[in-house]
């Protein structure tokens, strides 16, 4: 299984052949990953698509001692074809039929080809099976919406943090009326966000002890700190990128606004610039892929796919990932610069 927080991290065939120096044929071939002491698959035994830890082989190949990955479960495991079947305690075939349920459908995801589902769903759908009511998650009808507004849902969930630090997110989903999937996003955000207020505050203290006095349970403390990291990365940047939409708005490119960092799959920090020059409706900024001028001003990012956005009308400005303002401003304003790929990918800094 690919443990939580760790997607980035995923590693196949081709990538681990190309680490090493060596064609894909002459990999399959040789099987070099059978070693006594190469890093174990990631992927479940039988898996057509292999798949590895990327820190794991990569400090393997470097001589380097091999990191050991989370042991613990986490609702936020992703689970492959036959790990999820194997969960339920069905067939993979039976797997293929149950995965078209509503329950779980939506949060089907792909890495590196390779579909997975979150450990949390899975077990939800099994619960829900358990029970004979038919019923959806913790007993809310199948296939039903939230019934909070969004724009409410941090300030319920906060409520029932200050009762209760280490409210779960069974609670969470009863008492705010949530779907497992916006209750795992809200509650692991919002603790990282006290967090980081915390250090703030207090920046002799450590994540863990920032956690612990906010009385966090062990068991949550995990995902509360990867939040918190992320969160402390996103409050870093904030001033860069406010300060790239100011030199926006004094060259009469763009209206002011309060830029907002935003959080795509596996904590990966983007920014949306709105213009308000002709034919560049947004610029985006992804932590991954620098700056590139967007087609869509309702909806700039796009969908998540793990790959650069390529396409008429996406031009990358710069190779740096945070060019100063006036040399993202000159790229702008020049559409001979820049290039319809980005020639660097800056790796996310790991949670």
């Amino acid at each position: 299984m690919i443990r939580a927080g760790r997607r980035r991290y995923a590693q196949n065939s081709d990538e681990l052949a190309t680490a090493m120096g060596i064609s894909i044929g002459t990999f399959r071939n040789k099987q070099p990953y059978t070693a006594e002491d190469f890093p174990p698959l990631i992927s479940s035994e039988g898996a057509r698509s292999k798949l590895w830890d990327r820190a794991q082989t990569a400090a393997y190949l470097g001589g380097r001692p091999v990191p050991a990955l989370p042991k613990d479960d986490d609702d936020q495991d992703l689970l492959d074809r036959n790990e999820a079947a194997a969960l339920l305690k069905v067939t993979p075939k039976t797997w293929d039929t149950y995965k078209t349920d509503i329950q779980i459908a939506s949060h089907l995801t792909k890495v590196k080809g390779v579909e997975h589902c979150p450990r949390g769903i899975v077990q939800a759908f099994k619960e829900s099976r358990t029970s004979g009511s038919g019923a959806g998650l913790k007993g809310r009808p199948k296939g039903s919406r939230d019934v909070v507004p969004r724009d409410e849902i941090s300030a319920r969930v906060s409520e029932l943090l200050d009762d209760d630090p280490g409210v779960t997110l069974a609670t969470v989903q009863e008492r705010v009326g949530l779907s497992y999937a916006a209750a795992a996003r809200a509650l692991p955000r919002l603790r990282g966000e006290r967090i980081a207020d915390l250090l703030q505050t207090e920046p002799d203290l450590t994540l863990e002890d920032a956690a612990a006095r906010l009385g966090y349970p062990t068991a949550v403390q995990r995902t509360a700190l990867a939040s918190a990291a992320t969160e402390l990365r996103a409050r870093q940047i904030q001033s860069y990128l406010q300060r790239v939409a100011n030199a926006l708005v004094g060259a009469d490119q763009a209206d002011q606004q309060d830029v907002r960092v935003q959080r795509l799959e596996d904590d990966v920090l983007a920014a949306v610039l709105l213009l308000s020059r002709p034919g560049i409706p947004a610029l985006v900024w992804d932590e991954r892929y620098g700056w590139r001028t967007a087609i869509s001003r309702r909806h700039p990012i796009g969908k998540e796919t793990g790959i650069p956005p390529e396409g008429d009308g996406i031009r990358y400005l710069s190779e740096d990932q945070q060019p100063e303002p006036a040399e993202l401003l000159g790229a702008l304003t020049d559409g001979r610069r820049g290039s319809r790929q980005p020639k660097t990918v800056h790796p996310p800094v790991p949670s």
